[in-house]
C-alpha cells in the first residue's frame, strides 16, 4: 500500500502589523477607537514605570523577589484588551501589566511581593486567578475553568498566560491535550521571551515555532510579533471570538524579549550577550506604540509624570499599611487545625506578646544566630 500524506488541519502563520521600523500594514490595522488607544498606551507606560519602581523597592529591601516585565508590555496589554470583564484571566508570575489592566490595585501587587496573604487575593467580583510561581501549573486550572464555563453554558472565555519555559513542562501538554479534547473556550498566550531563566529557546525545543505545538492537540496556533501591540490585539481578538462562538481553543505565541532580569535574584549577564539585548532594545514595544500614537495626535502631555505620581501614591498607601498578623500562617491550611498546629500557634502568640503591629517600611533586622543556636523567626521576641 502506498503512503498517503495527511495534511494538517491548520497551518502556522506569523502576524506583524506595526514593525520596529514604524512600517504599518494598513490592510491589517485593527480598528481601535482613539480613547482605547490612549488607554492601551497609558497601561503600557504604567506597567513599565511600575516595573522600574519595583526593582528599586526590591533593591532597597522594601519588597521581595519578583519577575520584571520590561519588554513584554505589548504582549500582555494587547492580549488582555480582547477580554470582557466577565471573562477569566489566569496569569503566571510575570503578568503585572495585564493584572493592572484587570483592576488589581498597585498596592495589592506590592503586598503580594512583600509576602502578604491579601496581595494574592482577587476582589470578590474579579474573574482572575492569583499569580502562580510553579511553572505551567496554572494551565490545567485554566482549562478547568473553561470546561466549567462550557458545562454551565456561560458566555465566557479564559485567557491563560505562560512563558516559553512552560512549554517544556508536562502541565502545558496535559492542559493543551484536554483543551483540544473538550473543545473548551480557552486562549493560551505564550510569551516567548527567548529564555527560560538561563536556558535559550533552541535548547528547549527543536520546533520551528511554539505555535505549532497546538497542532498536535487539534487546534490552531499563531505566531505574532509580541512587541507589536496591534498584532497581538488582532490575534487575541480573533482567538477570543473563536472561543466565544464555540470553536475551541487557540494558542498565541508572542515573540518578544525579556529586556531585564528573569527575577530580581537573577544575573542575565552570565548567560546572554550585551549585543543580543541591544538588538532587542531596538524592537522595544513602547517607542513603537508611542510613534504610532504620535502620528494620530493622541499622545497626552505629562503622561509619565502622571503615571509616576499614581505609583508614588500607591507606594505610600502600601507602606502605611499595618504589618500582617503573623498568626495567619496557620490559617487556610486545614478546615480544623490539628492539635500540633494549635500548639505551635499558641507558642508563637505567646512569643509575640503584646508588641504593636509594625509598618512594612520599618526596618526589621534579623538576629544573627551564634554557632549552635537555632535560628528564630523575625517575629520572635
Amino acid at each position: 500500500m502506498p503512503r498517503t500524506p495527511i495534511e494538517p488541519r491548520f497551518k502556522i502563520e506569523y502576524l506583524s502589523i506595526l514593525d520596529s521600523e514604524g512600517s504599518l500594514d494598513t490592510a491589517l490595522e485593527p480598528d481601535i477607537p482613539p480613547g482605547d488607544l490612549k488607554r492601551l498606551y497609558r497601561a503600557m507606560v504604567l506597567g513599565r514605570r511600575l516595573d522600574e519602581r519595583m526593582v528599586r523597592l526590591q533593591r532597597q529591601g522594601r519588597i521581595g523577589t519578583f519577575a520584571p516585565i520590561k519588554g513584554q508590555e505589548a504582549a500582555q496589554i494587547g492580549s488582555v484588551f480582547a477580554l470582557r470583564r466577565t471573562d477569566w484571566m489566569v496569569p503566571s508570575f510575570r503578568e503585572t501589566a495585564a493584572m493592572l489592566w484587570r483592576g488589581w490595585p498597585i498596592e495589592k501587587l506590592l503586598c503580594l511581593f512583600a509576602g502578604r496573604l491579601e496581595g494574592g487575593q482577587p476582589a470578590p467580583d474579579q474573574h482572575d486567578l492569583p499569580i502562580t510561581i510553579p511553572v505551567a501549573t496554572q494551565l490545567p486550572h485554566a482549562v478547568g475553568l473553561a470546561y466549567a464555563a462550557q458545562y454551565r453554558g456561560d458566555d465566557v472565555v479564559v485567557m491563560a498566560y505562560c512563558g516559553d519555559g512552560a512549554t517544556s513542562e508536562g502541565d502545558f501538554h496535559e492542559a493543551l491535550n484536554f483543551a483540544g479534547v473538550w473543545h473548551v473556550p480557552v486562549v493560551f498566550v505564550v510569551q516567548n521571551n527567548q529564555w527560560a531563566i538561563s536556558i535559550p529557546l533552541k535548547k528547549q525545543t527543536h520546533s520551528a515555532t511554539l505555535a505549532q505545538k497546538a497542532l498536535g492537540y487539534g487546534f490552531p496556533g499563531i505566531q505574532v510579533d509580541g512587541n507589536d501591540l496591534l498584532a497581538v490585539y488582532a490575534a487575541s481578538r480573533e482567538a477570543v471570538a473563536r472561543a466565544r462562538h464555540g470553536e475551541g481553543p487557540t494558542l498565541i505565541e508572542c515573540v518578544t524579549y525579556r529586556l531585564g532580569v528573569h527575577t530580581t535574584a537573577d544575573d542575565p549577564t552570565r548567560y546572554r550577550s550585551d549585543e543580543e539585548v541591544k538588538a532587542w532594545e531596538r524592537k522595544d514595544p513602547l517607542p513603537r506604540a508611542r510613534a504610532y500614537l504620535e502620528k494620530k495626535n493622541l499622545l497626552d502631555d505629562g503622561l509619565e509624570e502622571q503615571v509616576d505620581a499614581e505609583i508614588a501614591r500607591a507606594v505610600e498607601r502600601f507602606e502605611t499599611m499595618a504589618d500582617a498578623d503573623p498568626l495567619t500562617i496557620f490559617d487556610h491550611v486545614f478546615a480544623e487545625r490539628p492539635a500540633h498546629l494549635e500548639a505551635q500557634r499558641a507558642e508563637l502568640r505567646e512569643r509575640l506578646g503584646a508588641d504593636p503591629p509594625r509598618r512594612v517600611d520599618e526596618e526589621r533586622p534579623l538576629p544573627t544566630p551564634m554557632r549552635g543556636q537555632r535560628k528564630t523567626s523575625r517575629w520572635a521576641n
